[in-house]
């Protein structure tokens, strides 16, 4: 009896040990599971995470207005040749084969981007290539524009996106905006010039990381108002430069003009005034805005982009 009471007493200690000593493993097992869970929760978040950011990216796209705008580009032969495309064939861009090397989407950043290179196209009155918006006012007609009087105002937000630079090392310089000067049939007669070029009134430049304006002005206050219409009687101005240097990040500009005044400012925290007699004495001049890349070089291999997030006109 006492033989088979300490066999009983040995296997109920042998069962103990087995049980109390599988505890830690089944604690560890259930702890490792748990953790592996975790990491795959996170794990998925974060490829659920980047699956979206990437989704975001991919459809990022610029919500520009284009049916008052036409585009010319660095495509065509000789001077005076350049391709231009009015509405309604530029609302179809991302799609049209001639302006896509010239004219697209960055989805990455949404953006319209504008290339431009030194090419043998180039408009009438200059040497330099671009690929650059001219407003229409009527969409297709370049022959309804306006006036100081008028008025009229323009938002862009703007961004270099990459740009060549000089044999010194320096980056050539870019016109974006412009607000151009134009005649009227009537003066156009008047002058006997053979087409309706009249000087710009407004240029802006990204120059070296900095935004700088330059405008017209008289060389002759007293000039007639017959003579006040010819290319000659107008020079340009010292310039001037905004303080604050935008680099290759996103910079804002505003454009407002009314009767004998014009103000440009800068990410609206800088501001320069124009209001002197040769801008009152302007508003014989119609006008129109343009924007986009007007490279101002002819150096061989020279290119710019320009990323346009939002451009506004309104009158």
């Amino acid at each position: 009896m006492l033989i088979k009471k300490n066999y009983k007493l040995l296997c109920l200690a042998f069962m103990l040990v087995l049980i109390f000593s599988s505890v830690p493993t089944l604690t560890a097992q259930a702890s490792v599971t748990s953790k592996h869970l975790l990491f795959a929760s996170l794990n998925k978040n974060e490829d659920t995470a980047l699956v979206s950011s990437a989704r975001k990216k991919r459809y990022k796209l610029p919500k520009i207005d284009l049916s008052h705008w036409k585009v010319t580009i660095p495509e065509g032969e000789g001077k005076g040749g350049a391709i231009s495309v009015e509405p309604p064939a530029i609302l179809d861009y991302a799609t049209n084969e001639t302006l896509k090397p010239y004219m697209y989407n960055d989805s990455l950043i949404g953006a319209l981007t504008f290339y431009a290179y030194p090419s043998n196209a180039t408009t009438a009155n200059t040497k330099y290539s671009r690929s650059e918006l001219r407003e229409q006012m009527e969409p297709g007609n370049d022959n309804v524009n306006w006036t100081f009087k008028d008025g009229g105002n323009l938002k862009a937000k703007i961004a270099m996106g990459d740009v060549s630079k000089d044999e010194d090392g320096k980056y050539h310089k870019v016109i974006i905006l412009q607000i151009h000067g134009r005649l009227t049939n009537e003066q156009k007669a008047l002058i006997g010039q053979k087409d309706n070029n009249a000087p710009p009134i407004l240029k802006i430049y990204w120059d070296k990381g900095k935004i700088r304006v330059k405008t017209k002005v008289l060389k002759y206050d007293g000039v007639s108002s017959e003579g006040i219409l010819h290319e000659e009687a107008w020079g340009d101005d010292e310039g001037y430069s905004f303080k604050e240097e935008v680099g290759f990040k996103k910079f804002t500009v505003e454009i407002d003009v009314s009767d004998g005044k014009m103000v440009v400012s800068l990410n609206n925290n800088e501001y320069v005034t124009y209001d002197n007699l040769s801008i009152k004495r302007w508003s014989v001049f119609e006008n129109y805005f343009k924007a986009g890349n007007y490279l101002q070089t002819r150096d061989e291999g020279a290119f710019a982009k320009v990323n346009f997030f939002d451009l506004k006109v309104t009158h």
